[in-house]
Order: C-alpha cells, then sequence, then structure tokens
C-alpha cells in the first residue's frame, strides 16, 4: 500500500510555491529550486514535485449529486437569490462549473466560507484578487461563527428582497460542492437573522449529510426571507488528481474514497512549502510521510500491539487536525495574478462529456470492488 506513496509511477512538477492545484494542462514540466529551509540549523528543501498514483479515484458524482442539480434547476425561476459557497482554502478546486450553467438567469453572490481556515491574518490582496475574479457577482468572506461575517450575507439578502417586494416573501437558495459549509452558514444566517437557536440544518464533518433539497428555512422576519439548503454537488469527472486531493483534504471527498496515507503526504507537502516547524513536535523537517507518521503515532500513542505504529489512523489524526486548523492555516490553490485565467482555460480543454463520465465512473466503481474483495482475501 505504502509503494504508490514512496514510489510513485507519475508526478506533478511545480514551476513555483503557489502553483499547487491546477489543472492538468496549466502545470509546467519546469523545475525550479526552492529556497533552503533551515530548522534548528538543518538544512531541509521541501518537495518541489508530488507523487500521486496513477490509480487515484478522481469521481465522487453520486446520485443524490445528480439529483439535487436536477432540482435546482427546476427552482432558479422561483428565488430571488443563490447564495452559493466555496471553501477559502481551495477557491479554484471549490468551484463547481455545472452552477455556471444551471444557475443561470438569477442573481448570484459567492461565499468563500472557513475563512478563519485558510490563515491567521486575512490577505486583503488575496480578497481583493478574489472579487476581480467574480465580477460582477458580490463576494463575501465568512466565517459562520463570525456574527458581523454573517451579518454581511444576511444584509445584502434583504437589500434583494426588498427589490424584489413579494408579498409573501422571498426565496432563497444556498449551494455548493459537498462539505464546504453551506448547512453550518444556514443555521448562523437563521440565529443572527431571527435571533433562532434551534438547528435548522443537520451539519457534519463529512460530505454528504445533506442529501436532498429541503424546506424553506426563515432566516429573516422583516423582510420575510426563506432559505432553501441543498446538497452538496461534487462534478462527474474531476480531470486532475491534484485537485481531487485538495478536496479531499479538506474535507469536500469522504475520507473512503482516497487512501488517508497519500492525505496527508499531500498535506505535508503543503505545510513543507509553507512552514516545516508546524509539526516540529512530532518530528524533524522530512520529505518522508511514513517517517512523520510514525513518529507521530508513537507520540501520540497511537500504536498496535508490539508498539508497531498505526499509519492509518494517524493519518486520518493529522488531516483531521488540518481542517480543524491546528495543523495550519494557508490556502491550497494558486491564487496569484493570473491564476483564474489558466484555471478557465485548463478547465475548458479539460472537458468531459456526461455519457463517457458515467462509463469511466461506473468502470472505477467496479475496480475499486474487486481491489476490495482481493484485499479480504488476503
Amino acid at each position: 500500500m505504502f509503494a504508490s506513496v514512496r514510489n510513485p509511477l507519475r508526478t506533478w512538477r511545480i514551476t513555483s510555491p503557489s502553483l499547487v492545484s491546477l489543472p492538468r494542462r496549466s502545470l509546467s514540466t519546469k523545475k525550479t529550486s526552492l529556497p533552503l529551509t533551515t530548522i534548528e540549523g538543518t538544512p531541509f528543501v521541501p518537495r518541489t514535485e508530488f507523487p500521486f498514483s496513477p490509480n487515484l479515484i478522481t469521481s465522487y458524482f453520486l446520485g443524490h449529486h445528480k439529483l439535487g442539480l436536477s432540482k435546482m434547476k427546476q427552482m432558479v425561476s422561483s428565488v430571488e437569490l443563490i447564495i452559493e459557497c466555496r471553501d477559502y482554502r481551495v477557491p479554484l478546486s471549490s468551484r463547481n462549473p455545472l452552477f455556471e450553467e444551471t444557475l443561470q438567469g438569477r442573481e448570484r453572490i459567492i461565499v468563500y466560507t472557513k475563512r478563519d481556515l485558510a490563515a491567521g491574518v486575512l490577505d486583503l490582496e488575496t480578497q481583493e484578487r478574489l472579487r476581480k475574479w467574480h465580477a460582477p457577482h458580490t463576494v463575501l468572506f465568512s466565517n459562520f461563527k463570525d456574527k458581523r461575517d454573517v451579518q454581511k450575507i444576511i444584509d445584502h439578502a434583504r437589500q434583494t428582497a426588498r427589490a424584489a417586494d413579494h408579498m409573501t416573501g422571498s426565496r432563497m437558495l444556498i449551494v455548493g460542492m459537498p462539505n464546504v459549509g453551506k448547512s453550518s452558514l444556514l443555521n448562523s444566517l437563521r440565529t443572527v437573522g431571527t435571533g433562532s437557536t434551534t438547528k435548522a440544518a443537520i451539519t457534519g464533518g463529512q460530505p454528504g449529510v445533506t442529501r436532498k433539497i429541503a424546506t424553506g428555512v426563515k432566516i429573516s422576519e422583516d423582510p420575510l426571507i426563506y432559505l432553501i439548503d441543498s446538497p452538496g454537488v461534487f462534478i462527474p469527472y474531476m480531470p486532475n488528481p491534484r485537485t481531487m486531493l485538495s478536496l479531499a483534504l479538506v474535507g469536500c471527498v469522504n475520507n473512503a474514497l482516497l487512501p488517508l496515507i497519500s492525505i496527508a503526504d499531500y498535506l505535508l507537502f503543503h505545510i513543507n512549502r509553507v512552514d516545516p516547524s508546524i509539526y516540529k513536535a512530532y518530528h524533524p523537517p522530512t520529505n518522508d510521510i511514513i517517517q512523520l507518521l510514525e513518529a507521530t503515532a508513537k507520540a501520540t500513542g497511537k500504536l498496535k500491539k508490539g508498539g508497531v505504529p498505526e499509519l492509518e489512523s494517524t493519518a486520518a489524526w493529522l488531516v483531521s487536525r488540518y481542517r480543524s486548523g491546528v495543523l495550519g492555516r494557508f490556502i491550497l490553490d494558486d491564487v496569484s495574478e493570473g491564476a483564474w485565467e489558466r484555471w478557465i482555460q485548463a478547465e475548458a480543454g479539460e472537458e468531459e462529456s456526461f455519457s463517457a463520465a458515467r462509463r469511466r465512473v461506473k468502470k472505477e466503481r467496479a475496480e475499486a470492488k474487486v481491489k476490495k474483495r482481493a484485499a479480504g482475501d488476503d
């Protein structure tokens, strides 16, 4: 199982520390040397390439995703505003191009959620760049625990509702990729907008908690506004395994779909390019995920009989700490000047028909079942 981590068959090459999640055709094969990082006098060079297994699954388009997308399309004409949520840690990777076609014809605001997990100090330059990407749409940045952030979204919704001036109240729809924080935001909007502390939407740490279009939840009394929750919708085909790993790292993909050690290795790759001292309590700077997992398992007591490190559970623990903001707060995608244009251009060149995607997904799932059965027989 570890051979794909230590001895990969293929690698991606990155031209700069910021180019960490571009679609396939936008990546260059040119190498550059990164500056040495010195920790306690020991020189350390982070990897400039990230290995991945050629067998990495690149699909997560489930039945309730397709059904949810169809229902959204039917509802567009009956709502005044669409609130699209994206994870601030993966501003490009958490964009769903299916929404661009499905949700046309209604005002839309882009809300970047989990901003508190992306950086200790908000990068105003990055936020301004993201606003330019989405003009003329309004762009807001939200930590659902921050009342001021939530109030800005409420104010925008109320402005839209007053302009529509419906006697029976306004209906609005909240959408996004799986587990980008839609339900948590909806609950906060209800609390700030109406004063109610009762949860209106179920939340969870894994994607797939919301599986169908919900009934409207009141988020404002004056004017009267109902917000409709929706299931997170993935795309049928993820052309770039790096993007799939980024989404898996932030929790948009079910943990059971990809190897946790590969996700933890991808986390290590990013941490080393930001600040290797983040994990200094467990191990000196290293590019070897197995070394880090073994040391962390011993330090935290995650051991099997005989003191053998439990690598899978340790990998899950490290990934969960990043997701909660304990093991570094940084953006995984490239947000430099021109990144948006490169992303859209590459995305257009990697399109796949729905029928072709369905055939490929069916084949991947069949192969996964065969491998699972074979592993059970060993």
